[in-house]
């Protein structure tokens, strides 16, 4: 299967709502491998906290998977997997999934997961598969067979909406034999660019895949560029001020195939929900923000935060408490204009 036509992709988005949603992980669990391990998965809270974003107007959730819950037992995992896209379905929401992370902690290991460090953002967030395995293609084969088997599973599952292949590619340090620091940057292409070349033997795929362009400096530009050239939709990450956000859009705007904000929404750093969702809405392009529930991901705190510093003045990332109530109840009028087209 070869990248998706410019006109398959528009036909594709002609048939979409406009999709506005959150980077979703239950409050009860700090990382993927906790909202997926059969003793963790919580279906409960995943119903509720989707209600809350059901009612808010939300359409679309991006949800991160993990190749180790794969490889331990691949039927438990889908039982899973199917449980989340009903639950989903009945708000409403449609998913995109998210198979590999070079985000926050290298290492991983299946079982009982760290507690919370207080105050510090996204402190047992977990890599996948780790960058040791990244710049190992040895280590691959088991990778190869997870993208094409799941994939093949969920073709033509109209409760998923995209493929996500790889969250920023090149994040984080190199972690090679060595325990070097190096950023690992340019390293993780040739895996990239084999994750997109397995997905591409799936036929019949009805959903298109992407990975996003999430970072400007020049160790990425390879990565940002394969991205770009290669995804059926242009996806893109975006902390930073309205006006970069505009800049941004346009920039990749002139690919002219259907875009996605996969994350956005920091408020201490001027991406908020007031100014930022109806820019995407201007330019039709899909805001899917960090966080939905106030949980063990602990990403209320800025990147960098510690206990020493306390409680921020402003709530970094996340919409919703555990209980229901917006963190910010002024924010609700910016979602509601999205939703209702004015």
């Amino acid at each position: 299967m070869q990248q998706w036509e410019k006109s398959q992709a528009e036909a594709w988005c002609k048939k979409q709502p406009f999709f506005v949603g959150a980077n979703f992980i239950p409050s009860t669990a700090i990382n993927q491998l906790e909202m997926w391990q059969a003793d963790s998965f919580d279906p409960e809270t995943i119903e509720r906290e989707l209600g809350f974003a059901n009612k808010l107007g939300m359409n679309m959730m991006r949800v991160y998977l993990h190749d180790l819950l794969w490889q331990q037992d691949r039927t438990g995992f889908c039982d899973r997997i199917d449980m989340y896209l009903d639950i989903a379905d009945k708000k409403g929401i449609k998913t995109m999934f998210v198979l590999f992370d070079d985000c926050w902690q290298q290492s991983s290991a299946l079982g009982r997961q760290p507690d919370p460090i207080p105050f510090v953002h996204n402190s047992g967030w977990v890599q996948s598969p780790g960058v040791k395995v990244v710049n190992d293609p040895d280590a691959w084969p088991r990778l190869e067979q997870y993208v094409k088997d799941l994939l093949a599973r969920y073709k033509s599952d109209e409760r998923i909406a995209v493929w996500d292949l790889y969250n920023e590619p090149g994040n984080g340090t190199s972690g090679d034999a060595s325990g070097g620091k190096d950023k690992q940057g340019a390293r993780s292409l040739p895996l990239l660019r084999a994750v997109f070349e397995w997905a591409r033997t799936v036929e019949g795929l009805s959903q298109p895949i992407t990975a996003g362009v999430w970072h400007p400096a020049p160790e990425y530009k390879s990565l940002r560029d394969f991205c770009v050239e290669n995804s059926d939709i242009i996806t893109f990450h975006s902390y930073r001020t309205p006006e970069i956000l505009g800049r941004t859009i346009q920039s990749l705007g002139r690919h002219e195939r259907p875009m996605m904000c996969t994350e956005y929404m920091s408020r201490g750093g001027g991406s908020t929900f007031p100014y930022c969702l109806p820019i995407l809405k201007k330019y039709n392009v899909g805001a899917i923000n960090w966080g939905l529930v106030s949980g063990k991901t602990q990403t209320i705190y800025p990147w960098g935060w510690n206990a020493e510093k306390g409680d921020p003045d402003l709530l970094f990332h996340d919409v919703f408490n555990p209980d229901g109530s917006l963190l910010y109840p002024q924010e609700e009028a910016a979602f509601k204009l999205v939703a209702n087209n004015e």
